[in-house]
């Protein structure tokens, strides 16, 4: 894997086709994190691999719960080198620690640590992403957590850090979209909630997904607006933002690249 670029994006349309993933490797993306949802998305990954050029392709995240360590060998040796990057995580049995490291067992001798990439949020997991991974891919953080999770990864590891994006300039129609959307979900899953209580949120934030906790893990805003919240979280320790493309405007898509270039 080589050094992340700035900015990583991903994009549901994908599930389509590849027209898409092509426009943004012209645009000068330099990540697409394919999400794999609960299911395995290692087909489409190998579809857009080969219908682009340069672009690393990510799977953000594949579930080490659900997909054989063999399949992702498998996707590995048959792409060409460097552009397939191995986003795993959701370990959620009793010792997820364990059955995540069990897992780099299995794929070790194929997928180097430079290609794959851990769905970190607490500090454990952070250490496994630094230890035995090229870095970390958290989501819904704040820019305090970037300059922590860049402290406990060192100099030398990779953070991209996927956001929660809306183009929208009124704050109680921001609200209304966050909470109909992954946050409402999220909010309720154990490794998310402690990890909203490590970044300083109280379980009544968390039940309420009320307005702090919302307006903290949320860029929201016109383009300028947007573009200059990017910037801080890059400035916080992130190599690479990831920006949800769902939803924004097409215009602003090549803007994006030159305002994290």
């Amino acid at each position: 894997m080589t050094n992340l670029g700035p900015l990583g994006a991903t994009h549901t349309a994908l599930d389509t086709g590849t027209a898409v993933a092509a426009e943004l490797e012209e645009l000068g993306y330099d990540t697409l994190w394919l999400a794999g949802g609960q299911g395995n998305n290692l087909p489409r990954i190998r579809e857009v691999v080969r219908a682009t050029s340069r672009i690393q392709v990510a799977s953000g995240i594949l579930s080490v719960d659900r997909v054989p360590p063999a399949e992702v060998v498998s996707a590995y040796a048959e792409l060409p080198p460097g552009r397939f990057v191995a986003g795993l995580g959701g370990a959620h049995g009793p010792r997820p620690l364990a059955a995540l490291s069990d897992y780099l067992d299995e794929i070790e001798d194929v997928v180097p640590p430079a290609a794959r990439i851990l769905s970190a949020l607490g500090p454990r997991m952070l250490e496994l992403a630094r230890d035995r991974a090229s870095g970390a891919y958290p989501y819904l953080v704040t820019t305090d957590y970037v300059a922590s999770a860049r402290e406990i990864l060192g100099p030398d590891r990779q953070l991209a850090v996927l956001l929660s994006v809306v183009a929208e300039t009124d704050v109680a129609r921001v609200r209304e979209v966050v909470r109909a959307g992954s946050l409402g979900f999220l909010a309720g899953m154990p490794g998310y909630a402690a990890n909203f209580r490590r970044m300083g949120f109280t379980d009544a934030d968390i039940a309420d997904r009320s307005d702090r906790l919302v307006d903290a893990l949320t860029v929201w805003g016109d383009f300028d607006a947007v573009a200059a919240r990017l910037r801080e979280y890059r400035a916080a320790g992130a190599d690479q933002v990831v920006v949800p493309l769902d939803g924004l405007p097409r215009e602003w898509w090549p803007e994006l690249v030159k305002a994290l270039a």
